[in-house]
């Protein structure tokens, strides 16, 4: 894998401009979304970031570990146990009970200091949050505990990206109702890439980035011109001839119609490259579009290289997503041939792909396999 840094640091800049003083959050969950979160977000926050978000208390901890300074926001669910650490650690966590608070409180008075929580309102989505009725109670509650501010308000849109994101009004119009029960709270956000980009109404305080700072807007949504931070590449490791009739990997789901030459290329479901792109596929070779042949294995996968000019070579680069010459691969065009979204291809891609971190073409870092 190779993250271009010019390219988010130029999208964090992209961004704060078309946000104004809204605070760009950037959400490096899932390591960044397979990016690398360690190496990523020191440069995101010299970029500009305001906060950075994570799902689960030790993705955190691992951000204060890469030398993050700013507020680090979790987003998911926490337990009471996890408030010392979370305390010590400089995290914002979203509160859910009244147990969870008592144990940041407790924490945060240990630790002669005040920790900020969010109080998460669920406006429809059903997936994590709590109702109008209830964020208030909890939230008055908080409020008189030692050691605790309540700082932030939250919530999430259900269908920020879809062609009718007309929903959103309707769970608008729920947080409204929380934020004006509860207009001592300084801090509020509901927006997620898509919501930010196409709802400016619902910037509020600050805005939850993610996809974006990729250089990928979302579906059905316009933006600023971003940069692909994020190119995938792999060298040959065989090329073998098959003849008209025989078969190719498992289950021999691919055969030769004419005399071919398939490129064995090193990458595999293990690293989180789909098997459904098998036989649907294509990578590019000496920027020429090859299909994949057959099914993806655990550690590799072929392509038909047959009609590719002058004919590949062991050790020759192929390109999985990113560009080659004028030809490129981008993730939206490899998650509609595997039926998911962007967000699921380049999350997905694992530890054991090195990272090559660079700025215009100098590497500036690599990071090892990550067992």
């Amino acid at each position: 894998m190779e993250v271009d840094l010019a390219a988010a640091e130029a999208n964090v800049r992209a961004l704060k401009a078309l946000l104004g003083s809204t605070e760009l959050i950037a959400v490096v969950k899932a390591n960044a979304y397979g990016a690398g979160a360690a190496a990523l977000a020191p440069t995101l926050e010299h970029a500009g970031a305001d906060r950075f978000a994570v799902v689960w208390p030790h993705e955190g901890y691992l951000l204060r570990q890469a030398g993050v300074t700013v507020p680090i926001l979790v987003l998911g669910h926490a337990f009471p146990s996890d408030a010392t650490q979370a305390v010590r650690s400089g995290l914002t966590l979203t509160c859910h009970s009244r147990e969870l608070g008592e144990a940041i409180s407790a924490a945060a008075c240990q630790a002669g200091i005040t920790a900020p929580v969010h109080i998460k309102v669920d406006t429809g989505l059903h997936r994590f949050g709590l109702a109008v009725d209830e964020a208030a109670g909890l939230a008055t509650f908080l409020r008189d505990l030692p050691g605790i501010t309540v700082e932030g308000l939250t919530t999430h849109m259900a269908n920020g990206d879809e062609p009718d994101d007309s929903f959103a009004e309707t769970q608008h119009a729920a947080f409204r109702e929380a934020a004006q029960r509860l207009p001592w709270i300084p801090y509020l956000h509901t927006a997620n890439s898509a919501t930010a980009l196409r709802r400016s109404e619902l910037h509020y305080s600050g805005v939850r980035i993610g996809l974006a700072i990729h250089g990928i807007l979302p579906p059905n949504t316009g933006g600023p011109a971003l940069r692909p931070i994020l190119s995938l590449r792999a060298r040959i490791a065989r090329i073998v001839d098959v003849a008209p009739g025989e078969g190719a990997s498992y289950g021999l789901t691919w055969r030769a119609s004419q005399p071919a030459s398939l490129a064995l290329i090193p990458v595999g479901y293990a690293d989180g490259w789909r098997r459904g792109l098998g036989n649907a596929g294509h990578v590019l070779i000496a920027g020429q579009p090859c299909p994949m042949a057959g099914r993806v294995c655990m550690d590799q996968f072929l392509a038909d290289v047959t009609a590719v000019s002058p004919a590949p070579a062991e050790g020759d680069v192929a390109t999985l997503l990113g560009s080659d010459g004028p030809a490129s691969i981008s993730a939206a065009e490899v998650a509609a041939r595997a039926d998911t979204i962007a967000w699921d291809i380049i999350a997905s891609l694992q530890g054991r792909l090195p990272r090559l971190y660079h700025r215009a073409g100098a590497i500036e870092h690599i990071s090892p396999p990550m067992w």
